[in-house]
């Protein structure tokens, strides 16, 4: 009776507040005055109305904020309040500031514009980060309003660096710090706050770009060291691993650092594999189990590599014979088949993950042999989910009666959707289309209406694709099965079962498995988006005639023709662009090339010229400033100059001559390679081998060509290099003609030797001069056949990839039939268990067996076997 007293006073207080409030802003003016005190520093006139605003938006919220909205300068004026030293009105006007945000985006992206990000997060740093108090909750109650389901703002955080920010809130330090109940409550709305800037509802790129800024921080790392750190309570724990599953969910780069996260056990294991063992263990906390089935999810959410590495540790070739360590197949499986339904529920689905929007890995798993009891061949993991669906509530679980059922029947359509190869595993076993059949014709409670629909469903995928591989199960046969034992009326009734369950649309709504009880676990949200694609195409399958399947049949086919035409065309497309790169660095390689010989021959004709200038001004000094040269010749061979001089440059003609019969030799075997190449590239289209060794071939003699080019490009460096010697020694002859300008009168002789080796040198320096021009001939012929060559070998590659088209197409016909041997050999194996087994059936009964009755009776048994029973051996592969 008090608590109902206390309970009216307190709502008529409400109410009279709300009806002062709506007198109150009838006059908006009232409000504009209110903000205008503000301003006033006087802590008697600002905190109090600090206090009166904050009142009036907790009455009336949405007409207040209309009001300071389009006030002037009215959000301005409420952001000074952050800034006021006075603590109590600074974490007043905190409040102040939640109660405005709210639901207003308008004026939240005023408030982020005002710089709204940084003085919060000083705030938070200021007092401590997760170790602060309540003002940190309350900055990141602000922080929540502001970037909650406001796309503008979350980029703005993003793109000012705050995101960086973010990473020293969860530096918990040591375990054994303390964990105090502001801290756990403030660790709680940061991860809250991380999982706003990553949710699932965000536009796509908005969320990899902040997922890209966590990896990139350590804000992810940090987050890990979190989830496998010991003493962390159970709602920070769960709330850590919801947060970390939407960090990576769909972003290859933080799955891929997922995967590769070890827990600090001895030894260490993988993370993946320490939450699934919580996941399956049923003395765990309920939620703890759905945020780690969550995190199992969002790992596999677009990720090939991680669902081919889950669903490889189910294969025979990588489970661990030793026994050392359990691998995250095997904890599935274990949860898969354990006596709890909510394990049974979290593995199906868990497993279904592995297999959504993979056709790969759904071939692959048909490969999974189980072990049932000593003694007993082992069956496929598709027959075994099969035979605990026919079982029912036979065996004794603890939980929902149907979670199992359901479970199951969710994994075996996501297993069957898109994969013709299950659905003819599925169908090959005989009692497989019965009990579904048996289980739709059944007129069962509301609590059974739910697995007679998936069983619908179920048959319904067996239909829509199958291949028709199977004479006895057929399209057509089944959708007269169908009309003849359910009716086709009642089928399509069952099947809208699914998407009417009250659990349904709520698992539809978000992927995060969000249930507040084990009973509620039902359906899974991609499950969901399954259902919602295939109940429209199986309705219409149903009702559709053989001749309309015919011509369905005939259209997928000439649109799979049109589509691996279009495949094989761009693939060509891809190849040749490829080539055409390939072909422009090479084209661009040897412009450059060309260009620099052009350069370095251009430099070589004018040093040329202007050598011979030089040494016609030189003739002309030596003729005008000494008509006798007698005495110019008397005088330097007397002072020992002018004889080392001619020697000097006669050595040099000398070496000149040798470097230009070296290229000459060059240039012979370089005319031979080029014959050689012209004579392998006729032959290069007689076959595949000889093909690829004459493009080999080609390629090594262009690079021998290459190098050759590089040489000569040094040789003509070298004579450049010595033409400039002999320019500087012409320089010295000047200066020493000049030195000696003036010597007494020679006798005849001496002029007339002098005159003889003057005209010696002319000649050499002449011959210099034409062997020069002739190199430079040379170099044109040679850049001429480079290009000759290049063409040849445009033809060559063109020659090599058709050939490589047709090495791979080899390639993929020699990979089918290894993979067809293999599924041969394997089934061998399986006849070679059964023959031994009945060898010692016999053995046992006394009979006795020698080597060719053992065969013998060995395949008479496998023949009885046969006749007997088509579906013992439909699940090994």
């Amino acid at each position: 009776m008090f608590l109902l007293t206390e309970e009216n006073s307190t709502r008529q207080s409400e109410d009279l507040g709300s009806q002062f409030t709506e007198i109150f802003i009838k006059q908006p003016e009232n409000v504009t005055l209110l903000l205008t005190l503000l301003e006033e520093f006087d802590f008697h006139v600002r905190w109090p109305g600090v206090k009166l605003l904050t009142s009036l938006l907790k009455q009336l919220g949405p007409q207040v904020q209309q009001i300071i909205l389009v006030s002037p300068m009215g959000v301005s004026r409420l952001m000074d309040l952050l800034a006021d030293s006075r603590e109590v009105i600074r974490n007043d006007g905190v409040l102040l500031l939640q109660a405005l945000t709210r639901s207003n985006g308008a004026i939240q992206k005023i408030v982020a514009f005002e710089n709204a990000f940084e003085r919060l997060l000083d705030i938070i740093t200021e007092e401590g980060n997760s170790d602060g108090g309540i003002v940190v909750e309350d900055c990141l109650i602000l922080l929540q309003n502001l970037l909650k389901n406001n796309n503008s703002n979350q980029n703005f955080f993003k793109e000012g660096s705050y995101i960086q920010r973010m990473k020293p809130w969860f530096d918990v330090g040591d375990e054994n710090s303390g964990w105090s109940a502001q801290k756990v409550t403030n660790l709680h709305v940061m991860l809250q706050l991380v999982r706003v800037l990553v949710s699932p509802t965000n536009p796509p790129g908005a969320t990899s770009s902040c997922q890209k800024a966590m990896f990139q921080c350590g804000l992810l790392q940090q987050l890990c060291t979190i989830l496998m750190a010991t003493g962390v309570p159970a709602d920070i724990l769960t709330e850590t691993i919801n947060t970390v599953s939407e960090v990576i969910r769909g972003y290859q780069v933080n799955q891929d650092y997922f995967a590769s996260v070890n827990a600090p056990s001895n030894p260490p294991r993988p993370a993946i594999v320490v939450l699934l063992m919580s996941m399956v263990n049923e003395r765990q906390p309920f939620v703890l189990r759905c945020a780690v089935l969550y995190c199992f999810q969002c790992f596999l959410y677009k990720n090939q590599k991680g669902q081919g590495e889950i669903v490889s540790t189910l294969l025979p070739s990588t489970i661990d014979a030793t026994g050392n360590s359990v691998s995250a197949g095997q904890l599935l499986c274990g949860g898969l088949f354990s006596t709890d339904s909510l394990s049974n529920w979290c593995a199906a689905v868990a497993l279904a993950h592995a297999l959504q929007e993979n056709a790969t890995q759904k071939e692959q798993l048909l490969r999974v042999q189980l072990a049932t009891s000593i003694g007993n061949p082992p069956v496929s993991l598709l027959q075994q989910c099969t035979n605990i669906l026919s079982q029912g509530d036979k065996i004794d679980r603890r939980g929902s009666k149907i979670q199992t059922r359901v479970g199951l029947l969710m994994l075996l359509c996501t297993w069957l959707s898109n994969c013709p190869i299950a659905v003819t595993h599925f169908l090959h076993n005989s009692a497989n289309v019965p009990f579904l059949t048996g289980q739709i014709a059944e007129n069962l409670g509301e609590e059974e209406q739910l697995v007679q629909g998936l069983c619908a469903l179920l048959l319904g995928i067996s239909i829509y694709f199958n291949d028709n591989s199977l004479e006895s199960y057929m399209k057509e046969k089944l959708k007269q099965l169908i009309e003849k034992r359910i009716g086709k009326e009642n089928f399509i009734e069952k099947l809208g079962f699914i998407s009417k369950h009250e659990l349904y649309s709520r698992a539809s709504q978000k992927p995060q498995p969000n249930f507040p009880s084990p009973e509620y676990m039902i359906f899974d949200h991609e499950f969901t988006k399954l259902v919602k694609e295939l109940e429209g195409v199986i309705t219409k399958a149903i009702y559709k005639s053989s001749e309309e399947d015919k011509k369905e049949e005939e259209v997928k086919k000439t649109l799979e023709q049109h589509d691996s035409i279009v495949t094989h065309y761009k693939n060509m497309i891809r190849e040749q662009d490829l080539q055409l790169e390939e072909l422009k660095q090479q084209i661009s390689t040897l412009k450059c090339q060309n260009e620099q010989l052009q350069t370095a021959v251009t430099q070589q004709v004018s040093q040329i010229q202007q050598h011979k200038d030089q040494y016609n001004l030189l003739k002309v000094q030596l003729g005008k400033d000494n008509p006798h040269p007698g005495s110019y010749s008397d005088a330097t061979q007397v002072n020992g100059i002018q004889p080392e001089e001619v020697g000097r440059l006669r050595e040099e003609i000398e070496e000149l001559k040798s470097n230009q019969e070296l290229l000459q030799s060059l240039l012979a075997e370089k005319d031979s390679l080029i014959e050689n190449l012209k004579s392998s590239q006729s032959s290069a289209g007689t076959n595949e081998l000889s093909s690829a060794t004459a493009s080999a071939q080609d390629s090594e003699q262009i690079a021998e060509l290459r190098q050759e080019l590089a040489t000569l490009k040094a040789q003509l460096n070298s004579q450049s290099v010595e033409i400039t010697k002999l320019q500087t020694e012409k320089q010295e002859l000047l200066q020493k003609t000049e030195t000696f300008a003036k010597p007494a009168p020679a006798s005849g002789e001496s002029e007339a030797v002098a005159a003889a080796k003057t005209a010696d040198a002319e000649g050499r320096l002449s011959a210099l001069l034409q062997e020069t021009k002739d190199l430079k001939n040379e170099i044109k012929a040679l850049s001429e056949e480079r290009t000759a060559i290049k063409e040849q070998l445009d033809a060559s590659n063109s020659t090599i990839a058709i050939l490589q088209n047709e090495k791979n197409k080899l390639e993929v016909d020699v990979t089918d039939s290894k993979r067809e041997q293999d599924d041969l050999l394997v089934l061998l194996a399986d006849q070679d268990q059964k023959i031994f087994s009945l060898k010692n059936k016999l053995k046992e009964l006394g009979h006795p067996v020698e080597e060719e009755d053992e065969l013998e009776s060995g395949d008479q048994d496998d023949e009885e076997d046969e006749d007997e029973d088509d579906g013992k051996d439909q699940g090994h592969i």
